[in-house]
């Protein structure tokens, strides 16, 4: 969020070092996109294709889990019925992401998503099961 960027060209060291943390926080908690997220708004390259590979990232990712999931039968007719209902709304809020995109600058980009991160990972702490809303 400081605006500080590396530079150089990504190392293929360094890539293969996200993906197994990247591996190991999906299976573990099913978390690898901090990593990945932050390792490419951390680069040189464009806001745009930033999200171009965020977004296939997330697709082949989802894909696993998916099929993980499946396999495991983890996925019954609760799951089905709860994506059902939270679909429609979280293809618009699809929609309005994709709309917006392309309006901030480069570093207001990079700004928002570490945002989204960070409010992310505290909005999900253990902290806040408690309450009753």
């Amino acid at each position: 969020m400081s605006g500080w960027r590396y530079r150089s060209k990504p190392v293929a060291a360094t890539t293969f070092g996200i993906g197994v943390i990247a591996g190991f926080f999906s299976g573990a908690a099913q978390l690898g996109g901090p990593p990945v997220v932050t390792y490419w708004l951390g680069g040189r390259h464009k806001a745009a294709h930033v999200r171009a590979n965020i977004v296939i990232y997330f697709a082949i990712s989802s894909i696993f889990s998916a099929v993980s999931y499946w396999w495991a039968e983890l996925l019954g007719l609760q799951v089905f019925a709860l994506a059902i209902i939270t679909g429609p709304v979280y293809g618009f809020g699809l929609y309005l992401g994709a709309r917006s995109f392309g309006y901030a600058r480069e570093d207001l980009f990079r700004r928002i998503c570490f945002a989204l991160i960070a409010a992310s990972a505290i909005i999900s702490l253990p902290v806040w099961d408690g309450l009753k809303i």
